[in-house]
């Protein structure tokens, strides 16, 4: 058993079925206030218009390059689909000099512009006048398929002049002004779109497209009577509307501040953006480590934990990795051995079995909680859509790489889903990257 001080500590990230039922309840109000349009503009869940409205059929054909721009560095791809729902794909991945997270506008967008042009080079395209979908994981709002304003950055980016210029515009630009290929940029997404596409390529059920990394989000289908932000919403010939939810802020209004905690509050005040995607810093890969940490030091501070050391390293803000807490609860119950590394690069001895019980409680608090939120909110997305059967298309480091996540979120969705309703939760391949190409596909065929 884990010490009483500790048992204490984690009370608040224990939420039951009650709280739980609840956290649906107040998504599903924020939702819908996110879709219609005269609450839209005050709405913290944005339910954002993708313009995407044709899931794939399996029968596109053609060559499409994407562009998937997520975080600290990006990828080139280059998607032949070939008819029969198979699709060739091949990948380079270039690293931005963290200069570039906070350098000029300029700057951004003609190194993407380069690495572009050198990959169409390298692959012989120069001369082809290819379709480009882009993939941009930061909230945008859309004006149109290929029309996307950025509405704030997010994960450590802070590019001048970008917030509320049209991103596609920008890179168009950097690309003519280069003059080295023929691309033109078909359409913008997300991350969470190209996952869905990606997925419903395989899988015609796939109906919300979810990500939990370092970030996370969510998009589903929805009936475009029900997007009032679209503009032809009630004449769409078109029956469907891929949502993008930008869930990462609800709570940013206080609804959610019932299952915060004191470490939440905590590390809400350090990060660059206070007060801002509570959802998300509740949930995602950026901030599990950092509770983690904060907990642990209050329980040495108290003589409850790793009595009699000190490590220099556990002070230090965000060293805790997430990847941290995957180790210690990959250890089989009464083993240690990926615990005693986390516990060695942390600083410590940790030759107390005592710490290592602590600890792996302390991580399993903190991991499951995310897993039951993220669970409520695929549930509010399941209920709006009101269908028996769904499959969700997943990505993200903290999906993949923890050892429970994907039990964790099955059995805390089948607590919350009406019964009968059947789902299968699946590991989206090549997520956005595919996803992005056959968005492209699609649309530069139907123009």
């Amino acid at each position: 058993m884990a010490h009483p001080e500790v048992e204490n500590a984690i009370k608040g990230f224990l939420l039951d079925q009650e709280k739980m039922a609840e956290v649906v309840d107040r998504m599903t109000k924020e939702m819908k206030m996110g879709l219609a349009k005269d609450t839209h503009p005050r709405a913290v869940i944005k339910c954002f218009v993708s313009y995407v409205q044709d899931l794939p059929t399996g029968k596109e054909r053609g060559k499409c390059l994407a562009l998937d721009l997520g975080g600290s560095n990006f990828r080139v791809l280059l998607v032949t689909l070939n008819g029969d729902g198979s699709a060739d794909i091949q990948s380079k991945s270039y690293v931005f000099p963290s200069t570039l997270m906070t350098g000029t506008s300029d700057e951004l967008f003609d190194f993407i512009a380069a690495s572009l042009g050198n990959f169409c080079i390298e692959n012989g395209l120069e001369n082809e006048a290819l379709p480009l979908g882009f993939t941009f994981s930061f909230p945008c709002q859309q004006k149109g398929i290929n029309k996307g304003t950025l509405v704030a950055w997010t994960k450590g980016f802070n590019v001048p002049g970008v917030v509320g210029k049209n991103v596609v515009e920008l890179l168009q630009q950097a690309i003519e002004r280069r003059g080295e290929v023929r691309i033109s940029i078909v359409a913008i997404l997300n991350d969470t779109v190209g996952t869905l596409m990606s997925c419903a390529f395989h899988n015609r059920n796939c109906r919300i497209g979810l990500i939990v990394g370092t970030g996370t989000n969510a998009c589903y289908v929805e009936k475009t009577v029900n997007a009032e932000c679209f503009e032809h919403y009630q004449t769409s010939p078109k029956q469907s509307m891929i949502i993008n939810c930008e869930w990462g802020a609800f709570g940013d209004n206080g609804v959610l501040d019932f299952v915060r905690t004191s470490y939440d509050r905590i590390v809400d005040k350090v990060t660059p953006n206070p007060g801002r995607q509570t959802f998300e810093k509740c949930i995602s890969g950026m901030y599990m480590g950092e509770i983690v940490r904060l907990i642990v030091i209050e329980m040495m501070a108290k003589g409850v934990m790793f009595h009699g050391e000190t490590s220099q390293q556990i002070q230090n803000r965000w060293s805790f990795q997430t990847a941290y807490l995957s180790d210690v609860e990959s250890d089989p119950i009464g083993e240690y051995r990926h615990t005693n590394k986390v516990i060695r690069e942390m600083g410590f001895l940790g030759n107390n079995e005592a710490d290592k019980i602590n600890l792996r409680r302390i991580c399993e608090a903190v991991s499951s909680r995310s897993a039951k939120l993220c669970a409520c909110g695929l549930v509010t997305l399941i209920n709006k859509m009101n269908i028996n059967e769904v499959v969700v298309g997943i990505d993200g480091s903290v999906y993949r790489y923890h050892p429970k996540y994907h039990d964790l979120l099955t059995m805390y969705m089948k607590q919350l889903l009406k019964p009968g309703v059947k789902f299968e939760l699946t590991v989206s391949e090549d997520g956005s990257g595919k996803g992005a190409a056959l968005v492209a596909a699609t649309a530069a065929q139907s123009k």
